[in-house]
C-alpha cells in the first residue's frame, strides 16, 4: 500500500482524536482507516497508537514518528508548490483569532490580503475559546497574553497595554480607587477566561478581586464597563474610544502593570507553507502602524 497514503492517515487520526472524522475526510470507511493504521505499524513493527474506548493516545514511538512524518508531509506539499511554479501563496489557510481583535484589527486587512493573494483562502475563526491548534487542523492563532504551550512557536507581533478603567454612573455612586489594593472594596468585572483568573497583577502588587459579574468575551466586559456595572482591567485598545470620549474613566495612573504580548503561534512541529508565512508578514506589518497594539 501507498506509504504516503498511510502516512497521511496517521497524522490526521492523531490531529482529529478519531478514526469516523478521518474517514469522512478521505471519503472512505472507517475500517480502511484503522487497516492504515494497522498496515503502517506492522511496516514500522512499532505500536503508535494507544486506543480505548474514550480516546486514541500516541505511543513514545508514535510521537516521535508524527512530529517525523509531519514534517515530511509539509515538505512535499511546499516542494510540489514550488515544482509548478506557484510563486504566490495559495490554498487554504486556518487562521483563529480572540473576539474583539478578529473584529476591530483582522478583519479590516482581510480584503487587502485576499487581493494581493487571489489564490489564497482564508478561513478565519474568530472566538474566545482555547482552540487546539493540531487537533483542530488549525495553522496559525493569534494569541493575547503569555504563551505556556511548549508545542507551540510564536512570532511577537505587538503587546497591548492594560488598563483600568469605569465609567462615570459608576464613580458618582463609588469612591475612586486610589491604590491596587482598593479594588478589594469594589465591584470588579472578571474575565473567566483569563489564565490569571481573578488576579489582577499592577506595577507593584497582585489583588484578588471579586464581583457580580464575570464574563468570557471581551465585549461582555466593556459592554458591563460601559452600563455602570464595576471596574475592569483590560487591554487599552478595548476601551481606547471610550476613554477618548470621556464615557470612562482611566484608573490607578502610573501603578498599572507590564503590557501583555500579543502573538501569532503555531505548532511547532509543523512547516510553515508560504501562505501562512505571508499572512503573518501582512498582519505584523499592519499591527506596527497600530499605536494601540504596541504599548511602549
Amino acid at each position: 500500500m501507498d506509504r504516503i497514503v498511510l502516512m497521511n492517515s496517521f497524522i490526521r487520526v492523531v490531529e482529529t482524536g478519531s478514526f469516523s472524522a478521518v474517514a469522512r475526510e478521505l471519503r472512505t470507511g472507517q475500517p480502511n482507516v484503522s487497516r492504515h493504521i494497522a498496515a503502517l505499524e506492522s511496516h514500522l513493527g512499532a505500536r503508535l497508537l494507544h486506543r480505548s474506548t474514550r480516546k486514541l493516545t500516541l505511543t513514545p514511538e508514535g510521537e516521535r514518528y508524527y512530529s517525523a512524518a509531519r514534517h515530511i508531509l509539509d515538505a512535499m506539499a511546499e516542494a510540489e508548490s514550488n515544482a509548478r511554479g506557484e510563486d504566490a501563496p495559495r490554498g487554504l489557510l486556518r487562521v483563529a483569532c480572540p473576539t474583539l481583535l478578529g473584529r476591530s484589527h483582522v478583519l479590516p486587512h482581510v480584503k487587502a490580503i485576499l487581493e494581493k493573494f487571489p489564490a489564497l483562502e482564508l478561513d478565519l475563526q474568530i472566538g474566545d475559546r482555547y482552540i487546539d491548534l493540531v487537533e483542530e487542523g488549525i495553522d496559525l492563532a493569534i494569541r493575547i497574553g503569555t504563551l505556556k504551550d511548549s508545542a507551540l512557536k510564536a512570532r511577537r507581533i505587538g503587546s497591548a497595554a492594560r488598563i483600568c478603567v469605569a465609567s462615570n454612573e459608576y464613580l458618582a455612586e463609588h469612591p475612586e480607587p486610589k491604590h491596587p489594593g482598593d479594588l478589594k472594596d469594589h465591584n470588579c468585572i472578571v474575565y473567566t477566561l483569563a489564565a490569571a483568573g481573578n488576579l489582577w497583577s499592577f506595577r507593584d502588587a497582585e489583588v484578588s478581586v471579586r464581583g457580580t459579574f464575570r464574563v468570557n468575551t471581551p465585549d461582555g466586559i466593556r459592554s458591563a464597563v460601559l452600563d455602570g456595572i464595576g471596574i475592569a482591567y483590560s487591554p487599552a485598545w478595548l476601551f481606547q474610544d471610550a476613554v477618548r470620549d470621556g464615557r470612562i474613566k482611566s484608573l490607578l495612573a502610573g501603578q498599572l502593570g507590564a503590557p501583555v504580548p500579543i502573538n501569532i503561534v503555531y505548532a511547532a512541529n509543523r512547516l510553515l507553507p508560504s501562505r501562512a508565512r505571508v499572512f503573518m508578514d501582512l498582519i505584523a506589518a499592519a499591527f506596527a502602524l497600530d499605536p494601540a497594539l504596541n504599548a511602549g
